[in-house]
């Protein structure tokens, strides 16, 4: 994994459903809609929940991928996303066209063991355009309209910092 040379660093609200990317003076540079858990924070293993802490962007995948992309295990299909396609896999969880991967970095708390976001494949990823952003629907990870998580993709590395927060903005700037 590289260092992250931009020091660009993200933070997540799973009150605000929203996503903030900041500069190294702590400034906001892009701010997104995100939809993360249906079943709401939480770091334990098959729990469908987003995990909550400090992690690191462990590996982007997708770069160059046309909007819409399809993977499966972190992998193109080959498919691109249509709703003809969706109507024929219904059951499917969409991750399309970017991929980041994240890394908890608090052993027994988002790191290792039964609580691991690695082994969870906890990701920031794009979905559908017609799913929901601003409430929560996810199986944990963090979806993104596909134009945002592209553009997000474009100005992190691998290395890139996430704190994910259960608080809403506001509140953690008054903690």
């Amino acid at each position: 994994m590289s260092r992250n040379q931009t020091n660009m660093r993200i933070e997540i609200s799973l009150a605000d459903q929203e996503l903030r990317l900041l500069n190294a003076q702590g400034e906001v540079a892009a701010s997104y809609a995100v939809s993360t858990a249906l079943n709401g924070p939480g770091e334990q293993k098959n729990s469908g929940c987003t995990p909550r802490g400090q992690h690191l962007v462990r590996a982007k995948i997708g770069a160059g991928a046309p909007a819409g992309t399809v993977f499966v295990g972190r992998r193109a299909t080959g498919e691109i996303w249509t709703p003809e396609l969706a109507r024929q896999y219904p059951q499917r969880d969409w991750i399309l066209t970017r991929i980041l991967w994240l890394c908890g970095q608090q052993p027994g708390f988002n790191r290792l063991g039964q609580v691991d976001s690695m082994q969870r494949y906890i990701y920031i990823h794009g979905t559908p355009d017609d799913q929901p952003m601003g409430v929560p629907c996810s199986h944990g990870c963090v979806r993104m309209r596909n134009a945002d998580v592209i553009a997000l993709f474009d100005q992190v590395e691998a290395g890139t910092e996430v704190d994910i927060i259960e608080t809403g903005f506001t509140e953690s700037v008054r903690a």
